[in-house]
């Protein structure tokens, strides 16, 4: 929840290729306040079956960058393994981008929800609401 001091940060995900939420995705959020600040990590937590994470960590006050990133490499081994049981036949190379991370600045007083939209070779994000 964000404050007039504050912003906050939440994200989904959409796994583009199936047409459905992406479960199980590891999200680490970090922030710096300034350009030359270094990174703090604050946490994170792991997509729920509808692909929301809904206990990211709070900002820290003078947030004004943020970066997610999203751990994709083992949402997309699993995915094939279980490919692999239905049809063995089927061969993928996995996921084309192991990780994902998206950074981007950040105001005080506003949300801030970032979905990711994502498939095995490629990924699109933007600012929801």
């Amino acid at each position: 929840m964000s404050t007039d001091t504050t912003a906050s940060v939440s994200t989904h995900i959409l796994d583009t290729s199936i047409g459905r939420p992406a479960e199980g995705v590891t999200i680490t959020l970090a922030a710096r306040s300034g350009s030359d600040a270094e990174w703090v990590t604050l946490g994170g937590s792991a997509t729920d079956a509808d692909g929301r994470c809904k206990d990211l960590p709070a900002l820290p006050e003078e947030t004004t960058h943020v970066r997610l990133d999203f751990e994709t490499e083992t949402y997309f081994a699993k995915k094939q393994a279980e490919a692999q049981q239905d049809a063995p036949r089927v061969r993928d190379s996995g996921a084309f981008f192991p990780e994902v991370a998206i950074t981007f600045a950040v105001k005080p007083g506003e949300h801030y929800h970032v979905p990711l939209l994502l498939n095995p070779f490629g990924y699109s994000v933007y600012r929801g609401s």
